[in-house]
């Protein structure tokens, strides 16, 4: 399956214990975050969806969970690596008190992935690999999930084109550090991360 994800993930306590069965929604806290990144006046609420449809919004649009623990954002804007995304991904690590956050970007065209970990708002791990030009960023302490990727590289072999799946290594990290399973795993207690509903926002 190919996946295009712009995706901030931030949980206060282990991912696996965070994200189960009966998470209730904050959307007045939802709706904070939003304004806190983009001017009120430019944003209008619009409705609800879940994780599944929201993971690679349009450009015109937010989509924002929040919950006691966890917090969920996605916003196409984090695809372009630039300082606004930088921001954006700032942002969302440092809204949840005492939280672990990934941020990821994956692209089914570019074939390439964007991560970068934070842990109480502070950016530990960046890291951005395309199938094409290989290693772009590699900044911080690789973190668990990702160390059997590099082997080979690591090994001495040329990272271009790049020797591993940028896709399969994305998801990896979002399976082990931010949701604790696999982002369309539903566990044996029913909960799927793709089923976590987000409130959806347009912005002019």
């Amino acid at each position: 399956m190919a996946w295009s994800v712009a995706l901030a993930c931030a949980s206060a306590g282990e991912p696996t214990e965070v994200f189960r069965p009966g998470l209730v929604p904050d959307p007045d806290a939802a709706a904070a975050l939003a304004r806190g990144l983009y001017p009120a006046d430019t944003l209008t609420e619009t409705g609800e969806t879940v994780l599944d449809f929201a993971l690679w919004p349009y450009e015109d649009e937010l989509f924002v969970g929040a919950f006691e623990r966890a917090l969920l954002l996605c916003d196409r804007r984090l695809f372009r690596l630039d300082d606004d995304a930088r921001r954006i991904a700032d942002t969302a690590a440092a809204a949840l008190p005492g939280s672990h956050c990934g941020v990821l970007v994956l692209h089914t065209v570019i074939r390439g992935c964007w991560f970068r970990w934070y842990e109480s708002g502070r950016l530990l791990r960046e890291v951005f690999v395309t199938a094409e030009d290989g290693v772009v960023v590699d900044l911080g302490e690789r973190l668990p999930a990702e160390r059997p990727f590099w082997r080979a590289i690591d090994a001495g072999a040329p990272d271009v084109p790049l020797p591993f799946d940028p896709e399969e290594f994305g998801l990896a990290l979002a399976e082990a550090h931010m949701f604790g399973r696999g982002i369309a795993d539903r566990g044996k207690d029913g909960f799927l991360p793709l089923e976590l509903p987000l409130r959806r926002f347009k912005h002019a």
